[in-house]
Formats: C-alpha cells, sequence, structure tokens
C-alpha cells in the first residue's frame, strides 16, 4: 500500500522524490531533450500508423483577448494588432502598384498564456536546473542558454493517448471538482476503462474536465487557482512508465491546492529539473475526448511542435490530433 503523503513535509518529499525520479545524466551530459529521448522513430511509425479515418482536432484555445489570464505573475492575455488592413488597401494608402492591396499584423503575448509547453529551463530544483546543470549558467537574461525549446522544435510527434479522467473518475459532466487529486491508480483505471495501454515514449493527454467548467461557468480562477489535477504520488509513474511528455486541459498540471502545507507546485519541481518530463498546460482535449467516446479509440497520431523561439523556456503550441 502507498504510504501517504506527510503534508507538513514538502522538502522531504521533494527531495526523496527528486532522488528516486531522477535521470541527470541518462542520456549523457549534454543533454537537452529530456524525456523526449524516449520518443524515438519507431514511435513516430507507431503512432503514424493510427491514422485510420483522418480526422483531426485540434487540442489548442484560441489565442486571443478572451483568454484565461487575469494578470497572475503579469501574465496577460494576447494582444493582437493589425499593421495594415482593408482600410488601408481601400484607401490607397499602401503604396503598392496595378491595385494589390494586404493586410499584416502583429501579436503581444507572454509565451505560456494559454495552450503551451513547459521548457526544461522553466523550473529549477535548489538552483539547479535540468541535467544538474546550475540554474544561473542555463537562463539568464539573454534566455535559456542551453535548454531553449527551440531544440524540442523537430521532436514532439508521436503516439498520443488520451486518459479522460474526467469521464470515468467524475461527475455525470465528465468533469473532476477542484482539489481533486490524480493518483497512480485512477490514471491506471482510466486507461483499463478505454481498453488502452500507456507505453514508452507516449505523449499522454488528461482531461480532467476544468476547461469544459471554465467554459460554462466562466474563466474565474481557472489561470493560478484551485483545480483537478495529478497528484505529487505520481512521479513515480510519470518517472517508470518512461512517457515522452504528458499534457492537461488544466493551468498547473499538479492538483492545486498542492498536497502540502505551503506548497508551490511540488510536483513540478521533481519533473522538470529533475526527471526531464516535457508538459503541457491548458490544452483543450474535449472534441478529442468526445469523439474517443463515440468511436472508442484512445489512441491517435499526435503532432504538437512547440515554436522554435531561440532561448524560450516555454512556448503556445497548436497540438493536432489525427485518428
Amino acid at each position: 500500500m502507498r504510504t501517504p503523503l506527510d503534508p507538513t513535509d514538502a522538502e522531504g518529499a521533494i527531495a526523496e522524490a527528486a532522488k528516486r525520479c531522477s535521470n541527470w545524466g541518462r542520456w549523457g551530459e549534454d543533454d537537452v531533450l529530456g524525456t523526449l529521448n524516449f520518443l524515438d522513430e519507431a514511435k513516430r511509425r507507431e503512432g503514424a500508423a493510427l491514422v485510420r479515418r483522418g480526422v483531426s482536432f485540434s487540442l489548442s484555445q484560441r489565442f486571443d483577448m478572451n483568454g484565461p489570464q487575469k494578470g497572475w505573475r503579469r501574465r496577460t492575455n494576447p494582444v493582437h494588432t493589425m499593421l495594415d488592413t482593408g482600410t488601408d488597401a481601400a484607401l490607397g494608402n499602401q503604396g503598392f502598384p496595378h491595385g494589390i492591396g494586404g493586410a499584416d499584423d502583429v501579436i503581444a503575448m507572454p509565451l505560456q498564456c494559454s495552450t503551451q509547453w513547459d521548457g526544461l529551463g522553466h523550473i529549477f530544483d535548489h538552483g539547479n536546473a535540468w541535467n544538474g546543470r546550475a540554474a544561473e549558467k542555463v537562463v539568464t537574461s539573454d534566455g535559456d542558454l542551453v535548454t531553449g525549446i527551440e531544440h524540442m522544435a523537430p521532436h514532439v510527434a508521436g503516439r498520443g493517448v488520451l486518459l479522460d479522467v474526467g469521464r470515468v473518475i467524475g461527475d455525470e459532466r465528465g468533469e473532476l471538482p477542484d482539489g481533486f487529486a490524480i493518483t497512480e491508480e485512477h490514471l491506471t483505471a482510466t486507461a483499463e476503462a478505454h481498453g488502452v495501454a500507456v507505453s514508452r515514449g507516449d505523449i499522454v493527454v488528461v482531461r480532467t474536465g476544468r476547461l469544459t467548467r471554465a467554459r460554462r461557468e466562466g474563466w474565474g480562477d481557472y489561470a493560478g487557482g484551485d483545480s483537478p489535477g495529478l497528484s505529487f504520488t505520481t512521479a513515480g509513474w510519470l518517472h517508470t512508465s518512461e512517457i515522452a511528455a504528458i499534457a492537461t486541459d488544466t493551468w498547473g498540471f499538479e492538483v492545486r491546492p498542492n498536497e502540502f502545507d505551503g506548497a508551490f507546485q511540488p510536483l513540478h519541481q521533481v519533473v522538470i529539473p529533475n526527471m526531464g518530463l516535457l508538459i503541457g498546460e491548458m490544452w483543450d482535449p474535449d472534441a478529442l475526448a468526445d469523439d474517443c467516446a463515440r468511436d472508442g479509440v484512445y489512441e491517435f497520431w499526435l503532432t504538437a511542435a512547440p515554436l522554435p523561439i531561440t532561448g524560450a523556456v516555454g512556448s503556445p503550441v497548436n497540438p493536432i490530433a489525427v485518428k
């Protein structure tokens, strides 16, 4: 039986899990991919073979001013501005010959304001970045000099697996309540209910129903507040399953409030700098989940490349699942 968490000992639990689940040195001292190393050519061929119907689903929220952010940690929603418009063209203000006109635009936004990946330089553990590097030498005012998310851009495509925990474990709406800690047992039970197995190199998408509720009730504290999410106790499963990446429909991936007194994102502290796990947040799996519930197929080809922004510690993404 699993040893219960001691809510008063975050430091001890984090230290123990970090040591037990560490992948430091596993792929060499120069590694910049972490668990994406599990997603190899054979895994991509396996994922590509899952395309049978040819239907596709975007797992991204829209990037606009109506997004989830409300200023926490200076994160704002995207600001979209037109540089040239149809009005400019109609008025002849663009200076182009023979009647041609055009439109241009620009967007300004934090890289982690909506559907996104957390890069390996996003979280540190006692001053250590991924693979045991000194945080101050990895991420500076010039960006992530070592593990910038641009290194991951060619690699995030393979077999995707949906674990719709909200539908299997949640209420009649297929939603989990805030503060619900998803354990390894919940993940395993969901996979069994779906008739799917999670295997090495997979990109796992966990649906809690939190985004569904935000759409119904309004954003509220969706970005930064209480939420269902993965329990700290799943660190071992995340490590031994050897998945390449995991994404959720929540802001913080792990359960909030966190399971320790006075803690802040303790599972992040274990899995990013120590395990090297790629984490996605604020994904939108609802349309895919509806389709999976109809046809009973919970595996698919998934491509979710981050933008190759040099030195970035996170990136917006438009994941595409194809069945």
